[in-house]
């Protein structure tokens, strides 16, 4: 009996470490995919100018996944070695903590959750199993852990200074990286704002304020009941304007947009998604929405996947940017590509000279392609990091 149970012993330890290995590869190669359909052919006008270009991307769930950030993976969209392929000069790495089941554009409660199970399937710290702000600050851990075993390749940016030092750096030959932390939804710190001091002293320089779900401090778009900000909701973002937090309204409910837009005393961005103009989903910004946004001097970041651009070639994110250009000016158009967000692309960061090829396909001058691809968001997110100054006397 006891040569039979030491068997069954060992074959449950075997089929569990079979699954705690294995597990969490199988899911991202299920969810974070390239499409493999055809990508434009790259002329040498393209590829010379793309070497030269400021690249910054507003949004990336890279941090969820259990995978080597410095190492080139076989599977997802971004690490290291492919944002440096692709001349990405800063990324902005999003801390997605929560996700429910039957996710949808439309109506989803907050009764649920599929990343529970992701997390305890990638042997994450006990402490972010039942903790959805501990999982961002195991995000930001992870982040800075990537940062010290960089060997200086890769560089954590929080202030104005970090944004300078970097752009000093990438003059010389070794063309580091540098990587900011954003929140995907502040339903983390529930209704303490102490929460927000965690997550801002953790490097978190960017959050918007919900995901799929409504929360306690505003309604989603893909919520039940879509509302605006709540009190708690307008507190949070004061704080956040104050101590040079961004605010993001990715994923807010039209009331939610509403009310940010008419609280905004600094820029706002919509750091991934597209516009209804070219793709009419329920994700997406509608004309007034990006009139709004430009009036704080912000930004729209366009993304790569199909419900944001109804398509998930090149030539379908150069036409929803083009549409923002001409509606509110080249100065508000970014990239937010969502990668590793659980989402279908035509090509990972490597390959981002595929945007650039895009762009001159439709159109763009030099000049506009510079301030798309990531000219415009240095100057949001360096402007936008900074503390206010506290009020006049």
């Amino acid at each position: 009996m006891r040569r039979w149970l030491f068997g069954i012993l060992i074959v449950v330890l075997i089929a569990a470490g079979g699954f705690f290995a294995f597990a969490p590869g199988i899911i991202e190669r299920g969810t974070n995919k390239i499409d493999g359909k055809p990508l434009l052919q790259v002329s040498a006008r393209a590829a010379a100018l793309h070497k030269t270009l400021t690249i910054v991307d507003l949004h990336s769930d890279t941090l969820l996944w259990s995978r080597n950030f410095l190492g080139r993976a076989g599977r997802g969209h971004m690490d290291l070695p492919r944002l440096e392929d692709g001349n990405v000069t800063l990324q902005i790495l999003a801390s997605t903590t929560k996700s429910p089941k039957g996710q949808n554009y439309d109506a989803n409660s907050g009764d649920t959750d599929n990343i529970t199970a992701l997390v305890i399937a990638q042997l994450q710290p006990v402490r972010t199993w039942n903790s959805l702000l501990e999982r961002s600050l195991w995000h930001a851990e992870k982040l800075h852990r990537a940062v010290a075993a960089s060997g200086g390749q890769l560089r954590a940016v929080a202030a104005p200074a970090d944004i300078d030092a970097l752009l000093a750096a990438r003059r010389g030959k070794a063309a580091p990286v540098g990587a900011m932390l954003s929140i995907e939804g502040l339903h983390g710190i529930k209704d303490d704002i102490a929460g927000l001091d965690k997550l801002y002293a953790a490097g978190f320089r960017m959050a918007g304020f919900t995901h799929f779900f409504d929360n306690d401090l505003a309604g989603s778009m893909h919520g039940l009941k879509k509302g605006g900000l709540t009190p708690f909701g307008r507190q949070v973002m004061r704080a956040m304007e104050a101590k040079g937090m961004i605010v993001d309204v990715a994923h807010c409910s039209k009331a939610c947009v509403a009310d940010i837009l008419k609280l905004a005393r600094r820029p706002v961005v919509s750091s991934h998604g597209g516009v209804q103009a070219t793709c009419k989903v329920n994700r997406n910004l509608g004309d007034a929405q990006i009139r709004g946004v430009a009036a704080t001097g912000g930004l729209i970041g366009i993304g790569y996947w199909d419900a944001a651009v109804c398509d998930t070639s090149p030539a379908s994110i150069a036409k929803a940017m083009k549409h923002v250009r001409d509606l509110v000016g080249i100065e508000h158009v970014a990239l937010g590509s969502d990668y590793d967000g659980a989402t279908t692309v035509r090509f990972d960061t490597s390959k981002l000279v595929q945007v650039t090829q895009a762009l001159i396909d439709a159109g763009f001058t030099d000049d506009e392609i510079r301030a798309a691809m990531g000219g415009n968001a240095i100057r949001v997110l360096r402007a936008g990091i900074a503390p206010m100054a506290p009020p006049a006397q």
